[in-house]
């Protein structure tokens, strides 16, 4: 049933519960009847349907939210729940990928700080962000970044992620445009680019 026809079914209950009333206090009345009697009667009478009526609604919306409350913490039980198991099915391959990427990190002869940058830096962190996380300045972590570059010999950010993620995603690209024919750009370190 549609709430706009609860809502008209409950309205003429609700006059007729009134108009019911208001007959039997009018037959019921032994005095004689007024129009002051009348009004006063009637305004009660409107009180009371009207404080029961927003006592249902307010049940009901309640009942709602209670309802809502439920499917959205089913959701993210679901969520935490295929997370988990994401990261169970993928955690072999996380651990094989750190190492790899702290043997690439020894290649390229890191210090621990270094190394600390060009993580928060493959996490996608700004150098601002990064300058705030280990409370220290912006031109300290470009330093830092700047020396990560110039060891592992990739000219900026992009290309150290390009160099950890290219083969990882696997995904093959269409080399036949422009950049294909000026060389792939980000060539890894002591390997040629291809011209």
């Amino acid at each position: 049933m549609s709430e706009l026809r609860i809502r008209v079914i409950l309205g003429l209950v609700a006059f007729g519960a009134f108009m019911s009333i208001m007959t039997l206090e009018i037959i019921t009345e032994n005095d004689e009847i007024d129009f002051a009697d009348i009004t006063v009667d009637a305004l009660v009478l409107l009180l009371t349907i009207a404080s029961v009526a927003a006592a249902v609604a307010l049940f009901n919306r309640i009942e709602q939210q209670a309802t809502e409350t439920r499917e959205i913490v089913a959701a993210l039980d679901k969520a935490r729940l295929d997370g988990a198991q994401w990261r169970a099915a993928v955690e072999d391959h996380v651990e094989g990928l750190k190492s790899a990427i702290d043997r690439q990190f020894d290649d390229w002869t890191m210090t621990p700080a270094e190394r600390d940058i060009a993580l928060l830096i493959l996490k996608g962190f700004s150098h601002k962000e990064i300058a705030n996380f280990r409370s220290t300045s912006e031109r300290t972590i470009r330093q830092q970044a700047q020396s990560v570059y110039r060891k592992s010999g990739l000219p900026g950010k992009y290309a150290l992620s390009a160099f950890f993620l290219e083969d990882l995603l696997g995904a093959e690209v269409d080399r036949s445009g422009p950049r294909a024919q000026a060389g792939n750009g980000h060539a890894r370190p002591n390997q040629p680019a291809t011209n």
